[in-house]
């Protein structure tokens, strides 16, 4: 299986990873089910997993997620599998409140070790901006459990270019995760990849094959439909290798819940779309029409209201 360099931290993981998000939310399978296919995928070569502490049904069950990935961890002899997990949200009521407040962030991270079962985590990544608590103050918080050696790497989710550089100022950034495929290229026009890659930073695609609307939607696309059916493939499968094959390089966390699905994720592991596929994928599915340089103005100029409204708050 391909693996490549994990941004600068010196490692190299398998291009896929395993995104446990589905095992752990609303209409997750059975426990028995989800360490079969944890277990499976761990087997299979997949050299990390993808978790965050609020991968679960609600407040209640907190950490759900980060204790399935240790049972399955402990259910098999393969060594050197690494978790990333993640931290910035609440689940009251099954609802997603974004949380980055500082003394939060510490509690999570001491919980999650807890969960994972390990001294330090691999890699922490900051879930989510929280526009009430100033950026500086939440990555100030995770360089300061870096600092204690709670905390290997450090890494943001859903982010812009302006907001790395910001979290930057704060504390060396080792990663990136943004939803990222074949109908959602906001990472592509925004620049976020193009950083990424220029700065040796690992850009991690979740929601690589577009959640539910992006899985009816290559169902019922007639071109990944062709394409996949001359393969011997399935449209989704068509819609990860086209993300594989994108410049960064990325590394895509597509989640399955079904041992069925995972197999046909492990499939693209090691297969490539011709030049001619890519041509006829980049024609039915053309970039949309935002120049860079007009987005990276709008964004700035939201910036500064943002900051002027806060100001008039006070």
């Amino acid at each position: 299986m391909q693996k490549l360099a994990f941004g600068s931290m010196g490692l190299e993981l398998t291009r896929l990873g395993f995104g446990a998000m589905p095992l752990a939310i609303q209409a997750r399978p059975s426990e028995d089910q989800a360490l079969r296919v944890l277990v499976r995928a761990i087997e299979a070569g997949l050299n990390w997993i993808d978790t965050a502490d609020r991968y679960c049904i609600d407040e209640s069950d907190v950490g759900y997620g980060e204790r399935l990935v240790a049972r399955a961890l402990a259910q098999t002899k393969v060594q050197d599998v690494l978790v990333t997990t993640k931290v910035g949200y609440l689940r009251p009521n099954g609802d997603w409140v974004v949380d980055g407040r500082p003394d939060r962030i510490k509690a999570a991270c001491e919980a999650s070790l807890r969960a994972l079962g390990v001294s330090s985590l691999f890699l922490y990544q900051l879930h989510a901006v929280d526009p009430a608590v100033p950026l500086a103050e939440s990555i100030g918080a995770l360089a300061q459990l870096q600092r204690e050696g709670k905390i290997r790497y450090l890494g943001l989710c859903n982010v812009d270019v302006g907001q790395i550089q910001e979290a930057q100022c704060e504390a060396e950034i080792s990663s990136v995760q943004n939803r990222c495929n074949l109908f959602d290229r906001w990472s592509f026009i925004n620049g976020v990849v193009d950083y990424c890659a220029e700065r040796n930073l690992a850009f991690i695609a979740h929601s690589p094959l577009g959640g539910h609307q992006g899985h009816v939607r290559a169902s019922e696309s007639p071109v990944l439909r062709a394409i996949a059916e001359r393969r011997g493939a399935t449209p989704h499968e068509v819609c990860l290798l086209w993300l594989l094959q994108q410049s960064g390089p990325i590394f895509p966390i597509p989640g399955a819940s079904r041992l069925a699905s995972l197999e046909s994720n492990l499939r693209v592991a090691d297969a490539t779309l011709s030049e001619a596929e890519l041509r006829e994928l980049s024609e039915a599915f053309p970039n949309p029409g935002f120049p860079k340089p007009t987005l990276v103005r709008a964004r700035n100029q939201l910036r500064r209201v943002a900051r002027r409204l806060k100001r008039l708050a006070r």
